[in-house]
């Protein structure tokens, strides 16, 4: 059983304490990467997203359209620059559109 603390702590601390001692990191960034994707594209490019996957530091986005596909390939750095900062951390480093 884990040593109990008896000095007093933030909820936000405690939860991010248990992250790092559980190492739940990589699960969560897939998680808020997912969720980045769809609020900074907007519906348009959501109706089109099939998956949305996190693997090491490269993004993977499948999409239904070619056309998008193509579309979106001329401004891949902005999109990495804008997740990253939506999450706040330099997580991804590379975007594929497939």
């Amino acid at each position: 059983m884990a040593k109990r603390n008896n000095e007093h702590i933030s909820i936000q601390d405690a939860l991010k304490e248990f992250v790092e001692t559980n190492r739940l990191e990589k699960g969560l960034n897939k998680v808020n990467v997912a969720d980045a994707w769809v609020k900074l594209m907007g519906n348009g490019v959501n109706n089109y997203t099939t998956t949305v996957n996190l693997e090491r530091d490269t993004l993977f986005v499948q999409l239904s359209s070619s056309v998008l596909r193509e579309e979106l390939s001329y401004g891949k750095q902005k999109i990495i620059d804008m997740l990253n900062e939506e999450l706040g951390k330099n997580i991804i480093k590379k975007l594929v559109l497939r």
